[in-house]
């Protein structure tokens, strides 16, 4: 395997294994990534394959995962006017600007603030290095943003997730111990 056709079939892994993507999403994914030196059919051929070994995987995890942890309180920090928003873009700048799209479609009566993690944070997380978790009051201001980050931790914790957060508005909030094991989409 060459260096092109590694990468790209570590990217696949990843689309794959994020739980986020059925197999057609992932075949179009290849498209954006392939390059020359890319072996197309053998990178295409790895798709389904990958996805019946993380199905075989899934049998073994336990009944509830951290991501259904994860799941459930960003459910309930919606309950208090918290937009949560899993795979949030690919970068952090992704992430601000999806919650505002989603912010100017809803009105800013309804959310307080919002919270995510993007791409990269799914990429650690796979790779086992925890899950990080952004957040932002809607207006910006310092003492509601870290409000915001008190009731995301709280939110988390609640579930049985372990946080890492000294209470600055500017960090985000660290899940070290995040074992990311997302249900996903079934190969068709």
């Amino acid at each position: 395997m060459n260096e092109v056709d590694q990468y790209i079939f570590e990217a696949i892994k990843t689309h794959v294994w994020s739980g986020f993507y059925s197999p057609a999403e992932v075949q179009r994914i290849i498209d954006d990534l392939l390059e020359e030196g890319a072996t197309e059919d053998w990178l295409r051929a790895q798709v389904l394959p990958e996805f019946e070994r993380k199905a075989v995987a899934e049998t073994l995890w336990p009944p509830v995962t951290d991501c259904e942890r994860l799941d459930a309180a960003f459910e309930a920090l919606e309950d208090e006017n918290i937009l949560a928003l899993h795979n949030a873009g690919y970068a952090m700048s992704d992430g601000h600007e999806d919650a505002a799209a989603i912010l100017e479609e809803s009105g800013s009566d309804k959310f307080i603030g919002y919270c995510f993690y993007h791409g990269q944070d799914v990429e650690r997380a796979i790779s086992g290095g925890g899950l990080l978790i952004a957040f932002d009051h809607i207006y910006g201001e310092v003492p509601e943003k870290a409000s915001i980050g008190q009731a995301v931790r709280a939110a988390l914790e609640a579930e049985g997730l372990v946080t890492e957060w000294n209470g600055d508005a500017e960090m985000r909030i660290n899940l070290p111990q995040f074992d990311w094991k997302r249900r996903g989409p079934i190969p068709i």
